[in-house]
């Protein structure tokens, strides 16, 4: 992967408490593209290392040693750091499934998966997860700043106007001045000569 691919490559956690599948799930990450920011194998790890690292999507096992099993820690993290997670695990019984939808996941995938599978629900849980963000942007207030007008995206980047519009809808801009800047500039011109 070259620098500038690692740089744009979605960044992934891991959090399995079995080595062996956490190492083997970052092998088949990284030939498919996508940076592993952390392997951990409890919830209270995940917290923090979710804090830590801020990737874009986290995998998570569902049944962790410790005293928090993924989907205590997948509730936590998507209330205070609003990442979104994909539950791996060997459970699909129902009480599993209806604990886990509480957490609103973006996938769920039964162990063992074929890396076909593991792509396309990643794609799916990235894709989902910018237009939710996209959404949130389109329904809320807009924070712009009263002096410059630049706009606070949803990650807490501050943007020029003409850029984070380019960034976010299919506008495109012509420049040219309004009727009060183009006075204001020739009253200018007019001062100087």
């Amino acid at each position: 992967m070259t620098e500038v691919e690692e740089k744009t490559a979605p960044k992934i956690m891991i959090v399995d408490d079995e080595v062996i599948v956490a190492e083997d799930l970052r092998g088949r990450l990284i030939s498919l593209g996508y940076k592993v920011t952390a392997v951990v194998g409890t919830g209270k790890e995940a917290i923090a290392m979710a804090e830590e690292t801020n990737p874009d999507l986290i995998l998570m096992d569902i049944q962790l040693k410790g005293d928090m099993d993924g989907i205590e820690a997948a509730g936590v993290i998507k209330k205070r750091f609003d990442i979104s997670v994909v539950y791996l695990t060997a459970y699909s019984d129902q009480e599993t499934l209806d604990r886990a939808k509480v957490t609103t996941p973006f996938g769920y995938l039964i162990k063992p998966f074929a890396e076909r599978e593991l792509h396309s629900t990643i794609e799916m849980a990235l894709y989902k997860q910018d237009m939710d963000r996209e959404m949130k942007i389109l329904r809320g207030m807009l924070p712009i700043c009263a002096d410059c007008k630049s706009i606070r995206d949803d990650k807490g980047y501050w943007n020029q106007l003409e850029e984070y519009m380019r960034k976010h809808t299919d506008i495109e801009f012509t420049h040219g001045l309004c009727p009060v800047c183009a006075e204001k500039l020739l009253e200018d011109a007019k001062r100087e000569f």
